[in-house]
């Protein structure tokens, strides 16, 4: 038995060996040029907001309410959106909010949601079928095979919206749990004199490495509270993008200190401290219930063995007697 026993295809042992040796070479090459790469979030983040805060000046100085987009459409995800004229369906508007309470405010974000949502269920349709109908894979009634196709085609047309629904909802977690650090940095930079929007101007450049879902939202605030005429509106607007109870509260008690003349440290410090309570006592709740649900794996997993090493001898003994 040799080496070219085990070489696929009509190689001989050389050319397998400079081949193996060149695509070696490839990898290496390759694995070293992306490691060198910049992937520092924050350049990113600091072009999305400057090309954001541009798009914002331009939406505040018409009175058109809701943008047009001006880029041409040049993919093919573009033209059939426009072809079927969905963006002027009154659902484009509610995905255009939802796609942006996940992150993703583009036009080119909208655009792609659209036509998954006009694809995907055509899509799952036309898999069923040919797996029922034509392959015949399973062996179903003919009432069955209908009911196979339109489920999944129902299952096709919800699909983008679970997963929409399923990146928010990772989204505010992720937001969830760096909130109390920012409100920390923001008492800190209150309590210096800057102003509302300068602080989270400034807390979200300090948190962007670390919570970059909350410093995009933060960034957005600090650009809509110099765009919009009234403050409220911007402060309504973060509370309506990150739809958790935590930024409810914040929101409210900045929207309250600036009507009352509250100071900003004094209220953040507050929600501060309130927020991280809240947090230790999901902890706690946690383990208080972990007792409960360690019972079940406690039966099945743990208390045989235990029993079988503890009364196996003695069985065994039993036995031989």
């Amino acid at each position: 038995m040799n080496l070219s026993d085990f070489i696929p295809g009509n190689f001989t042992e050389d050319e397998f060996l400079i081949l193996s040796g060149s695509l070696s070479v490839f990898t290496t090459f390759f694995a070293l040029w992306y490691s060198l790469l910049n992937k520092d979030p924050s350049n990113k983040k600091v072009k999305e907001m400057a090309n954001l805060r541009e798009s914002m000046r331009g939406d505040y100085l018409t009175p058109v309410q809701r943008k047009k987009i001006t880029n041409q459409s040049t993919t093919q995800m573009k033209r059939v959106v426009d072809f079927f004229k969905l963006l002027k369906n009154e659902q484009a508007a509610k995905h255009a909010f939802a796609l942006s309470q996940a992150g993703k405010r583009t036009p080119e974000a909208l655009y792609k949601f659209l036509f998954y949502k006009l694809v995907a269920p055509i899509l799952a349709a036309l898999i069923i079928y040919l797996y029922v109908y034509v392959l015949k894979a399973i062996d179903l009634p003919p009432t069955g095979k209908m009911i196979a196709t339109i489920g999944a085609t129902l299952l096709g047309a919800k699909l983008p919206d679970i997963l929409l629904k399923n990146s928010i909802t990772k989204r505010y977690a992720l937001i969830k749990k760096g909130l109390p650090d920012a409100l920390d940095l923001m008492v800190i930079c209150t309590e210096a004199g800057l102003s509302l929007d300068e602080a989270f101007k400034r807390v979200s450049r300090e948190i962007i490495n670390a919570t970059p879902e909350l410093a995009d939202e933060l960034a957005l605030t600090s650009l809509e509270l110099g765009f919009l005429p009234e403050r409220r509106k911007a402060m309504a607007n973060l509370s309506a993008r990150v739809d958790i109870a935590m930024m409810r509260s914040l929101v409210n008690a900045l929207i309250q200190s600036e009507k009352f003349g509250t100071p900003l440290s004094q209220s953040i410090r507050v929600m501060s401290a309130e927020l991280r309570h809240e947090r230790l006592l999901k902890a706690e709740e946690k383990a208080a219930r972990l007792p409960a649900i360690m019972t079940v794996p406690m039966i099945i997993f743990i208390l045989p063995p235990l029993f079988i090493v503890l009364l196996g001898p003695a069985v065994m003994r039993t036995v031989d007697a």
